[in-house]
């Protein structure tokens, strides 16, 4: 049951300081019920429990299990070619070597994947684009959504852990918050988070043997997304803040398959109908991705919202068609009962009509550098999912290799933390509001929120220039200064947090866009359409003072 207030203090032992997870989706969960038998933790989301993006994931987890036709050099190979040159070949490796254990935890955790008797570990698998074969265990079209509810009941019944609703941090607690005396005789670490009591208006410090971020990604930046709307991008920014270092933040995964519909405009259409056989067409009927790309509907998402974003362009057209109805309406129904019932909820029948889409920002592939345990730069600070950098995705993520990442990495963090010894505290300091004052406008975050969204996907979308993404830094650095001006002047609200952990990240996405001087998987430039022989991560690094950064790419 979700708690209303954290249950932690200066007076707790050692062995009763909990691990602080932020984020209640498949990577939080994960680390959460790995680690729950040994010590407490307290999970934290910002809105109510189920709205995880974890839930909102169709196609399903990647799983090696079929030994005849499969193997893990397959799927490497698969991931490598999605990534652009960018993934690092000992993460996919070791990602695809855990993948089939993935598969057996969630199973004996109670998840109702989709059965075939005649299949590996009885499991029906699907294909989705950029893999050569089928290796996607699903829950008809609503994996994550299954997988959500099942972690989450196991959670919600497991004495150690302690959920809360409606609480956001602000930031991380490092030693730049302590005492000048102990800021000089201890190494830096994270000690815990400041944290907004929503529904109760209170700031609380919240201490803790090592904190992990799983706050997934920064979709909400943009104008078009499939994320919802707890994607802003909250861990990225406040692991910058803290010191530590991001990487490939320019590789903003756009999926070629959100419904154009006025009355939803976040409805991902899975990848997995183009997996099944649905086809990408004009509105004329005329296909068009064999003009793009060898591989046509089963092409990298990159290409094929490239190419879907070119013919709209070429055409003057708001959308195109993905058309599933030479499926037949049996298959539909079966293999993809959550999209057929949405879309007819908004009188469009899949089995016989083709469905309107338009790409829209899916997936982060870069975030908070972390090594293969989950580890970053600061001590005591954790990151897993997609708020992290860990190799995996490289350029462009391969389908459904997100929510395995999750699983895999979340599992040996969790383990990794396990085995740390409690560290002793020192005091730590409360939130002061006593200088600020209650907002009198907030139409000032809503228009600001509006704005940053609006030129982010103008000038920093599918296909960009140096002009539009410079255009871009000058305008969110003169809206960052008037959102610190007012968050050092008015008490905080999730909404201002949420603002100003956006234009972080965008400030984060331009500038690492801008010093990639080549097109590369998802990011594409009209100034430098060729491709390097030979290319490096994008790493930005946080400097001690004013968190200017230096970089290399």
């Amino acid at each position: 049951m979700a708690s209303s207030k954290p249950q932690t203090s200066q007076s707790e032992t050692k062995a009763e300081l909990p691990v602080l997870i932020i984020g209640a989706g498949l990577a939080g969960l994960t680390v959460a019920l790995h680690m729950a038998e040994t010590q407490p933790v307290i999970v934290m989301a910002k809105r109510g429990l189920g709205e995880a993006a974890t839930a909102w994931a169709q196609g399903g987890i990647v799983g090696v299990v079929d030994k005849e036709r499969d193997s893990i050099d397959s799927h490497v190979n698969d991931t490598l070619e999605a990534g652009a040159g960018l993934v690092v070949e000992s993460t996919a490796r070791y990602i695809a070597e855990e993948s089939a254990e993935a598969i057996r935890w969630l199973v004996e955790q109670g998840v109702p994947f989709t059965a075939d008797e005649t299949g590996p570990m009885g499991l029906h698998l699907t294909r989705e684009g950029g893999h050569s074969q089928r290796r996607i265990a699903h829950v008809a079209d609503a994996t994550g959504k299954a997988i959500h509810e099942v972690l989450l009941d196991k959670a919600r019944a497991h004495k150690n852990i302690q959920l809360l609703e409606h609480w956001i941090a602000l930031d991380l607690i490092t030693n730049r918050h302590l005492d000048v005396k102990t800021q000089r005789t201890k190494p830096n670490r994270c000690y815990g988070v400041y944290a907004l009591d929503i529904k109760n208006n209170r700031v609380e410090t919240i201490e803790a043997k090592s904190v992990v971020l799983a706050t997934g990604g920064v979709g909400k930046v943009y104008r078009y997304t499939s994320n919802p709307d707890t994607a802003t991008g909250d861990g990225i920014a406040m692991a910058w803040r803290a010191g530590c270092r991001v990487g490939n933040m320019e590789f903003i995964q756009f999926h070629p398959t959100c419904l154009y519909h006025p009355s939803d405009r976040t409805f991902l259409i899975t990848e997995a109908i183009r997996g099944e056989g649905g086809l990408l067409k004009l509105p004329d009927g005329m296909r068009f991705m064999p003009e793009h790309d060898e591989r046509n509907e089963l092409a990298p998402r990159d290409i094929v919202a490239r190419a879907i974003d070119f013919e709209m362009k070429k055409h003057g057209l708001d959308y195109v068609h993905l058309d599933a109805t030479h499926l037949g309406e049996a298959f539909i129904k079966e293999h993809f009962p959550m999209i057929y019932a949405r879309c007819l909820t908004l009188g469009l029948d899949i089995t016989k009509d083709p469905i309107p889409v338009v790409p829209a920002a899916h997936y982060t592939c870069g975030g908070v550098v972390t090594d293969l345990k989950g580890r970053t730069d600061l001590a005591g600070l954790y990151a897993v999912g997609e708020a992290t950098y860990t190799g995996l995705h490289g350029a462009n993520r391969l389908a459904s290799n997100s929510l395995l990442e999750c699983i895999v990495i979340g599992k040996a963090a969790a383990a990794d933390i396990s085995q740390l010894k409690t560290p002793t505290l020192p005091k730590l300091p409360l939130w002061d509001e006593s200088q600020v004052e209650d907002a009198d406008e907030q139409v000032v975050i809503a228009h600001n929120w509006d704005e940053l969204r609006s030129l982010m996907w103008n000038y920093v979308g599918i296909v960009r220039t140096n002009r539009r993404l410079e255009r871009a830094l000058h305008r969110i650095k003169l809206l960052r200064y008037e959102v610190q001006e007012y968050y050092a002047n008015f008490k905080v609200t999730r909404d201002l947090i949420e603002l100003r952990n956006l234009l972080e990240c965008a400030e984060l996405i331009v500038r690492s866009a801008l010093m990639r001087r080549e097109s590369r998987g998802l990011h594409y430039s009209r100034d430098y359409p060729g491709t390097w022989a030979v290319s490096y991560p994008t790493i930005l690094t946080p400097q001690a003072e004013g968190n200017s950064e230096g970089a290399k790419t």
